[in-house]
């Protein structure tokens, strides 16, 4: 039986199951502080949207009615936990849905209390519209502004400042005037794209859907035409195409698709696409969906690609163009909004989940946490529930991302407690993390140190001499792979064939070098960056005497091979990836050094709590877990006799 409470000024529906399907889609957010009737207006909306089912109604109305309320509290449909409904106000994050003949919605209405600012923070995160509430009789609150900053630090391009119960102040135009002109002073101080200000009744209906007669002093939109006509697809990055592999779908040997969700751009059949890490190029073959094969596919679809070449391509793995890749780093700087009951540990390591990639990363350093409600930087040694912070990440292997400014989906990575796997921190990527050493960094320039007052002195046997009397060219076998991989196994039994072939070799091992010419080194990244300087310095003089040099090192960082390459000619520098899967490696573990570091005896171990970057375009990948080391020497060897190193 339906109540018989009044319901003020109903409107009439502004759609009806008859309507044309809507063209687009709006998701949208609300936000203030606590009280201000986010939920009254979501519910008003719903409700003049005839989005709202019988039994749904009657239930409100029940509930109303054993509250006391003196009319049907619109708010109680999207408020649908016990707690929130008994106390009147939003504690989780509400999501509903509507549609008018112009357009679909979907709603996150958000807490306003500060102590689930994370819920707040977890609906906005895909919203392309934030409306900011404001009590008419209380004027900007401390809330309002923190939501309009979360708003703005997430990148929300548009805004609707919302004066709500303008009822309760005599829908007076100078009240409205006061609360814009207090906005806008504090507004200077954020990255607003676009603000619209509303007068509004929530709970009476004035300018929600229909203009309010009661404010003829304003002559803009209502909110419903508002939300109708604003510009969508603006956090859309249309450019840049991106494709996370969610799934590898293999039901037959004649099929093998990547499953995923275009995160932004667009691809079409037979464009050049780039697998990342492992930088091998293909085709795409065909665009897979439900409904069949498409020639297209858009920002946000869900499709399967197929390729024209049978290559690697495993989950986690990226697909791009080859002329538009992203930032590749292991060292992030990121914004951080920790949500976790326990406190940030900047000694712990964390799984971070970026698109359908998952590695573990560490806190290397935290800048600062910011007030916001103040925006005031502060010095903090560590980070609270709902606090946020600027932080630099080192992850134990690189990623593949864009700044969260230009792409929001692959700009953006959530921080997961690996003991209890929950989430506990969402952060957005300002960009890589870069030390004062790289902008004097030699190396980058092309320039290589040396002592004051001396010159290179030139032998009388050049290195072409040499190789004609070896037999064979010298080159720089680099071989770089985690601890445990393989690197040292291949290395000497390629050695001892290249000898039977009268080869001459030099053989450079990570290890032998630390217990002399590095030994003053440490594990620091800076203390790694000089023992590869070193080791790149002696292998080009092993080289100059037309030797082939087999170098076995870890030499984690991208940046150190790529100085050791740059060393000599080329063609005469071959980077060979060793790789192994990480549970093979550990399971391995020649030397107990794996169960050392997760044991934390060994600090800044690679692959545990240091990063490995993997090449991206080695001149030989070898797969010591799926190929025996007699194997791959003559992957090798046939890599040397192809590029005329050595003879048949």
């Amino acid at each position: 039986m339906t109540m018989n409470l009044p319901i003020p000024s109903l409107q009439s529906p502004v759609s009806n199951p008859q309507s044309p399907i809507p063209s687009d889609l709006l998701r949208f957010t609300t936000a203030g502080s606590v009280d201000d009737g986010k939920s009254t207006l979501i519910g008003r909306l719903l409700f003049d949207a005839k989005s709202i089912f019988e039994d749904q109604m009657e239930a409100v109305e029940r509930a109303s009615r054993g509250r006391g309320d003196p009319y049907v509290d619109l708010a109680l449909l999207t408020d649908g936990l016990r707690a929130e409904r008994e106390q009147g106000i939003t504690i989780d994050v509400a999501y509903r849905y509507f549609a008018t003949p112009r357009r679909k919605f979907i709603i996150a209405d958000t807490p306003g209390h500060i102590q689930y600012t994370r819920n707040m923070v977890t609906g906005a995160s895909t919203a392309e519209l934030a409306i900011i509430l404001v009590d008419a009789r209380k004027g900007v609150l401390t809330q309002s502004k923190r939501h309009a900053f979360l708003s703005t630090l997430l990148q929300i391009p548009h805004l609707v400042v919302a004066v709500n119960k303008m009822d309760l102040v005599d829908y007076r135009e100078d009240v409205f005037d006061r609360i814009v002109e207090d906005f806008r002073e504090f507004s200077t101080k954020l990255d607003v794209r676009d603000v619209v200000y509303i007068p509004m009744s929530a709970l009476l209906g004035d300018n929600v859907v229909d203009k309010s007669e009661k404010m003829p002093w304003y002559d803009g939109s209502t909110l419903l035409h508002h939300l109708e006509t604003v510009n969508t697809g603006a956090t859309r990055n249309a450019i840049d195409f991106r494709f996370p592999v969610q799934y590898v779908i293999r039901p037959s040997q004649d099929f093998r698709g990547y499953a995923g969700q275009v995160a932004s751009g667009r691809v079409s059949v037979g464009e050049e696409v780039v697998v990342l890490p492992s930088g091998l190029t293909s085709r795409v073959a065909s665009l897979v969906t439900f409904d069949g094969e498409q020639v297209e596919a858009n920002a946000g679809e869900s499709i399967v690609i197929t390729l024209e070449d049978d290559i690697d391509v495993s989950r986690g793995n990226m697909l791009v163009r080859s002329r538009n890749l992203p930032h590749k780093s292991n060292r992030l700087d990121v914004t951080l909004c920790w949500m976790g009951e326990t406190p940030l540990d900047p000694k712990a390591s964390y799984w971070l989940q970026h698109t359908t990639r998952m590695v573990r990363a560490l806190v290397s350093e935290l800048n600062y946490r910011i007030d916001v409600d103040t925006m005031h930087r502060e010095q903090a040694a560590t980070l609270q529930l709902n606090e946020i912070g600027r932080v630099q990440l080192t992850t134990t292997e690189p990623l593949f991302f864009d700044p969260y400014q230009l792409n929001r989906t692959t700009g953006n990575f959530i921080l997961i407690d690996p003991y209890t796997n929950s989430t506990v921190a969402a952060g957005m990527i300002r960009d890589r993390s870069r030390q004062v050493d790289e902008l004097v960094d030699v190396a980058s320039r092309g320039e290589r140190p040396a002592s004051e007052n001396v010159v290179w002195e030139q032998g009388t046997i050049s290195r072409a001499m040499r190789e004609t009397l070896n037999g064979h060219k010298g080159a720089v076998l680099w071989m770089t792979g985690l601890s445990g991989s393989g690197k040292s196994t291949v290395s000497r039994l390629l050695e001892q064939r290249l000898y039977r072939m009268g080869c001459h070799t030099f053989y450079l091992d990570g290890d032998n070098l630390r217990h002399g010419l590095n030994g003053d080194l440490g594990f620091a990244p800076e203390d790694r960056k000089e023992n590869i300087r070193r080791v790149g310095e002696v292998a080009k003089l092993a080289f100059d005497h037309a030797n082939l040099v087999l170098c076995t090192f870890i030499s984690p960082y991208a940046a150190d091979r790529d100085f050791a390459r740059s060393l000599l000619p080329e063609g005469r520098f071959f980077e060979i990836y060793v790789k192994c899967d990480i549970e093979v490696v550990k399971r391995r573990d020649p030397k107990g050094l794996y169960a050392k570091a997760l044991a934390g005896e060994i600090k800044g171990f690679t692959g545990i709590d240091a990063p490995y970057e993997e090449p991206i375009h080695p001149e030989l990948v070898v797969e010591t877990d799926l190929h025996s080391a007699d194997e791959l020497v003559e992957q090798i060897l046939d890599a040397l006799r192809r590029a005329g190193i050595v003879g048949e």
